[in-house]
């Protein structure tokens, strides 16, 4: 269906620029078709925007929102004193979801993560990522991404899918973490392909979980197989995963507060996305910020993104995640926005199917009641969201 969108203060999100355009969307089939002012287009339905602000609707470039169970014990615990790694290290953290995860069907896990999912597409987000981790064993991780699939046929929204076995050695490997990557995380990925579930396989790089050695074939054989790579990398210590990341291409290396200018280098050269997750970093009571200078140095984009998960980051609002980054990691207003909509959709390689407004990309919006993308990063607690369109459609 052909359809005009007007009377709107548009962000096409093409830029740095973040002050409103008088400008039309014109649309066809739920691709946008023309960004200009006064569009006639005989014949084409007109929605009246009211004077709203329009944006890209928003990207969750990196979410762990399927899992079982939860984890506030182990807030708890950190309160009291305990560390993210002490806690690992006695069966709690990523080894205590996955029993929670491995108990549930996949029609339990759609069940429990639709509210999670519910929350952030009622802050405008159009786009979620989100990864498998949680079973350790390949049917539950099957199972996550099963359910990851069957999220984005109950909600109009698009779901990426990412194979996270990677994440953690459940204790059924200790000690034989090179036989968990061949036997769990390659042979499970090969399966999860045959199924069409996986769009992308990441990994966690750290002292608690893989060595860049141990990760090394998985993205080798995800290499071959055509397989973009992202990488869980520097988020506690500087193990080299980001290095790792570039070298192959990665489509991103997150978390990275332990990254360096050398890293920041590689990933320009790379391509490759920094996603900032300040709800971990907020969570766990970090003190080491991303080298956000030596991204802006070496110009590699930075995104954001909520990494919804029961542990480290219960977090499921994007906007909150936008002042997070503002405050803690010192990101200004224009980076905090494109962070979560161009690049935020390029952390996910679909740089050119949305985050931006613009002719061919897909019409995924958000119409908002506030005067400017600082009133989304500035204030807490407040969702000023009017509509959100996914492909051309209200919803």
């Amino acid at each position: 269906m052909l359809r005009l969108w007007t009377n709107a203060r548009v962000i096409t999100g093409q830029s740095e620029q973040i002050h409103p355009e008088t400008v039309d969307a014109l649309c066809d089939n739920g691709r946008i078709v023309q960004v200009a002012p006064g569009i006639d287009a005989p014949g084409a339905e007109v929605v009246d925007c009211g004077g709203a602000l329009l944006t890209p609707a928003l990207v969750d470039c990196h979410t762990h929102l399927v899992f079982g169970g939860d984890r506030a014990r182990e807030f708890e615990l950190r309160l009291e004193g305990a560390s993210y790694e002490q806690i690992a290290r006695e069966g709690g953290g990523i080894a205590s979801t996955m029993a929670a995860t491995r108990a549930l069907t996949v029609e339990e896990l759609v069940e429990t993560a639709l509210p999670r999912l519910d929350h952030l597409l009622a802050e405008g987000v159009g786009t979620v990522e989100i990864k498998s981790g949680y079973g350790l064993d390949i049917e539950a991780e099957l199972n996550m991404l099963r359910a990851a699939r069957r999220l984005g046929q109950l909600r109009p929204l698009r779901v990426v899918t990412t194979w996270l076995a990677a994440h953690a050695l459940p204790p059924a490997y200790k000690g034989r973490a090179a036989a968990y990557i061949q036997e769990v995380a390659i042979a499970g990925l090969d399966r999860a392909l045959t199924e069409g579930l996986v769009d992308a396989v990441d990994g966690f790089c750290e002292g608690i979980a893989f060595s860049v050695d141990e990760l090394e074939p998985l993205f080798a054989h995800a290499a071959a197989l055509g397989v973009p790579i992202k990488l869980h990398a520097e988020q506690l210590s500087r193990s080299g995963g980001t290095l790792l990341a570039a070298k192959y291409g990665a489509l991103s290396a997150d978390h990275v507060e332990y990254a360096n200018a050398e890293d920041a280098a590689a990933m320009a050269a790379a391509g490759s996305v920094a996603v900032l997750l300040p709800g971990a970093f907020y969570t766990l009571r970090e003190t080491q910020s991303p080298p956000v200078a030596a991204f802006r140095a070496a110009g590699v984009p930075m995104a954001l993104a909520t990494d919804c998960n029961p542990g480290t980051s219960p977090v499921t609002s994007v906007l909150l995640t936008m002042n997070m980054g503002a405050t803690l990691f010192r990101l200004t207003v224009p980076e905090c926005f494109a962070a979560v909509t161009r690049h935020g959709a390029q952390a996910l390689g679909l740089q050119n199917k949305t985050g931006r407004i613009a002719p061919g990309m897909s019409a995924d919006f958000a119409l908002w009641d506030v005067d400017s993308v600082a009133l989304l990063v500035n204030r807490i607690g407040f969702n000023p969201l009017k509509a959100r369109v996914f492909k051309g459609e209200y919803v």
